[in-house]
């Protein structure tokens, strides 16, 4: 990002990015409470200039992450307390998701077990090793995914602890729950749903976001 500030931090509409993402959740009637994964260093400065800063009501816990994504997700499935039945797993830099289709993603999850959003490839896809073209793939067949992902919490928690047994990464987390032998719906997502990651995808965040929303 060429940023000192990690990027979940810099300025969205006038507020940090995390909390633009989590003022959606905070918002949505599906989600009940959310548990915030951060690096251990940030966990102080989130609960205090994020969660308090924002009155952030559903935020249940600042949940210490690890080394990497897959780690943080299960720090955070840990942390969960007992009885909850519908896990929804997010990246804090997609502040432009919508309540409509987290609502969504947990309606597929609660029918069909898993759901992941994702959108349809615009480009067409080609398949190369060493730089040299060696095929190109069906559009039509190439899902490009997105977070939220969505699933059962047993079946979820029982992916990941096999993913742990046999000390397994994923890159995302419907791979574990696939590595079951679970299918996955795809729910057709939001191509504005993006994840801030390079200095160009801000400029491109600031252009879509609401404009009723900035500094609120």
């Amino acid at each position: 990002m060429q940023s000192s500030t990690p990027k979940q931090y810099l300025s969205l509409g006038g507020k940090p990015i995390l909390a633009q993402t989590l003022q959606v959740f905070e918002d949505c009637s599906a989600i009940d409470g959310i548990y915030v994964i951060v690096p251990e260093e940030q966990m102080d400065m989130v609960q205090k200039e994020i969660v308090e800063k924002y009155h952030f009501k559903k935020v249940l816990k600042v949940v210490r992450g690890g080394r990497v994504r897959q780690y943080s997700v299960w720090n955070g499935l840990n942390a969960i307390s007992a009885g909850c039945s519908i896990v929804v797993v997010h990246d804090g830099v997609r502040p432009l998701i919508s309540s409509r289709l987290i609502a969504r993603s947990v309606d597929a999850a609660q029918k069909n077990g898993a759901a992941v959003v994702g959108v349809l490839a615009r480009d067409t896809v080609k398949r190369a090793a060493a730089g040299k073209k060696i095929q190109t793939l069906p559009r039509e067949e190439i899902w490009l995914a997105q977070t939220p992902q969505t699933f059962q919490f047993p079946l979820l928690m029982k992916s990941y602890q096999k993913a742990h047994r046999e000390e397994i990464l994923g890159t995302d987390d419907a791979y574990l729950v696939e590595r079951l032998g679970y299918p996955v719906t795809l729910i057709p997502g939001d191509y504005s749903n993006i994840k801030i990651t390079t200095p160009e995808d801000l400029i491109l965040a600031e252009a879509l976001f609401p404009r009723g929303k900035q500094g609120k």
